[in-house]
């Protein structure tokens, strides 16, 4: 399957500031299943824009635009592949059913993984995190790939999805609390229990086909999370919590992280003292070739509460 994205975020400040540096992670991932068949980057004002791939594999660009400007927009096109997987078991496979934890406890020693068995920075071991485990009874048994099945839909059906209810740097505890939140929470959610269990877990950035069959809670206009975790013999299986599917061919991933602290689309710094307006435009398109250029994107829209001090950080795009 072939998909065009065209990624619009457009920082507006009021008033005008002197200078602002940004990094963004938006360029697709090219490994497995995915292919990255093109990728471009546009800022307006225009901007020399540097990249480099992180520790984790990830593409990084970054930009300083040095002059005083009241705007910024920044433009990300792709073309992306994705193949077909093969269908996954509803338990793993020959003797590994009976012997799945011990297999896993085999694997985490090794230390490859210990990145993503640990708490991280909103993936956090809370009260209210363990309330939740003991009501879903999140505890190693049957088989896990069941078990991460029974989570991922669980938390589909516990949570709301209510945009702009939490923050792109909620805790963990204001989505378990209220029982609502977007994508970026139900991620945090499931990986802090996935972890719990000593199955290596992370975060998975990206975009959403949405096939308009009314299914997906998630904003078709956004960018996307969920959470891949590490099984014997399957390797990383992703789990779609928002919309309770086993992520596929209609996933497309850009970053992987602990959490989102590693992987926002966008983030950065100005100069000045500033109120910071930001607006998201996400498409995604089966195709062969991107959207034409004319074509106007629908729009998510956040606003600083108010101005700040020097050097503030950008208000960043919280996932959907």
């Amino acid at each position: 399957m072939f998909y065009s994205i065209r990624h619009v975020t457009h920082f507006v400040y009021t008033p005008s500031v002197t200078e602002s540096m940004t990094e963004v992670r938006m360029q697709p991932r090219a490994e497995g299943a995915q292919r990255c068949l093109k990728f471009e980057l546009h800022t307006q004002p225009r901007a020399r824009i540097l990249g480099y791939r992180d520790h984790l594999g990830n593409v990084v660009h970054h930009f300083d635009i040095p002059g005083k400007h009241s705007q910024l927009k920044i433009t990300a096109e792709s073309t992306v592949e994705i193949a077909p997987a093969p269908p996954l078991p509803e338990a793993l496979p020959g003797p590994l059913k009976d012997g799945a934890w011990e297999a896993l406890d085999a694997i985490n020693q090794s230390g490859e993984h210990w990145d993503y068995l640990q708490p991280s920075e909103y993936a956090l071991k809370t009260e209210l995190l363990a309330e939740l485990a003991r009501e879903l009874k999140v505890e190693r048994r049957n088989d896990p790939l069941n078990l991460l099945r029974a989570i991922n839909a669980a938390i589909y059906e516990r949570f709301d999805y209510a945009p702009q209810t939490t923050s792109v740097d909620s805790p963990i505890d204001d989505a378990l609390r209220l029982r609502v939140g977007v994508c970026q929470d139900f991620a945090h959610i499931m990986i802090a229990l996935v972890r719990g269990l000593g199955i290596p877990c992370r975060y998975v950035s990206g975009y959403l086909f949405h096939e308009g069959s009314g299914h997906e809670r998630s904003a078709s206009n956004a960018t996307h999370a969920w959470v891949e975790a590490y099984l014997p013999e399957l390797g990383w299986v992703g789990f779609d919590p928002t919309n309770n599917l086993i992520a596929g061919e209609r996933h497309i991933r850009t970053a992987i992280g602990r959490d989102y602290a590693d992987v926002p689309p966008t983030r950065g710094v100005f100069k000045g003292i500033a109120k910071s307006e930001l607006s998201v435009g996400v498409q995604v398109s089966p195709t062969e070739a991107p959207p034409p250029e004319e074509e106007m994107l629908p729009m998510t829209t956040w606003i600083a509460p108010a101005p700040v001090e020097d050097d503030q950080q950008q208000q960043q795009q919280q996932q959907q």
